[in-house]
């Protein structure tokens, strides 16, 4: 059995919990006060992850740390179709490692702004924010090309993959950073495609799609 150590409101958290609900994997959840009583900085917890971060997942006794990695991990231990994160396309891989690499780059500046304008992080918000306005420019305009040249997700090809489950929650959470998407308009169509996906599933800021 899947236990995920999680916090219902931790965009990282969540991506687990979507990228499983997407799978059809059962799992079960331990949730942790992260604000404002830092369970996540315990002595039991760190029992478990030494580095004290959200969310760990242990698959039957096999632990892992590090959202992005928990999910390569699911996608080729639990994915019989091999799309998700395709380990016999090398190219494709690549390509999925390489923006696995720029949802971090996220997490480092929209999920900062949102740190510190949510849960009073001491962390220069405005200087996040203009981080992930840079990023936000490049993957709108990397989506508008792919668009047109395939079918619209992150990496390359007709299916979407980890790397745009990676991507989703902090792009879809920048509004609670003070950062607005509206100015990306190929990432709001890129949202409401994952929102489409059988399986899809909220939380707390991330609504359904409300488009036909």
């Amino acid at each position: 059995m899947i236990t995920l150590y999680n916090y219902e409101l931790s965009g990282n958290c969540y991506k687990l919990r979507l990228f499983m609900n997407l799978l059809g994997v059962d799992f079960s959840t331990v949730d942790l006060e992260f604000y404002p009583g830092k369970e996540h900085k315990g002595e039991a917890f760190l029992a478990i992850n030494p580095l004290g971060q959200l969310p760990v997942l242990d698959d039957d006794g096999y632990v892992l740390r590090d959202a992005q990695a928990i999910l390569t991990y699911l996608a080729a231990r639990y994915d019989a179709s091999g799309t998700w994160y395709p380990v016999q396309d090398p190219r494709r891989l690549g390509e999925v490692n390489m923006w696995l690499a720029f949802a971090d780059g996220i997490t480092s500046t929209a999920s900062a702004a949102r740190l510190a304008d949510v849960f009073n992080y001491d962390l220069d918000a405005e200087k996040a924010r203009s981080g992930a306005h840079a990023l936000f420019r490049i993957l709108d305009e990397h989506l508008w090309f792919s668009e047109r040249q395939h079918q619209g997700w992150v990496c390359s090809g007709p299916l979407p993959t980890v790397a745009d489950i990676a991507c989703f929650p902090y792009v879809m959470l920048s509004d609670e950073a003070g950062i607005s998407l509206i100015d990306y308009p190929a990432i709001r169509r890129w949202t409401d495609r994952i929102k489409r996906l059988p399986g899809f599933t909220v939380m707390s800021g991330i609504f359904a799609t409300s488009s036909a």
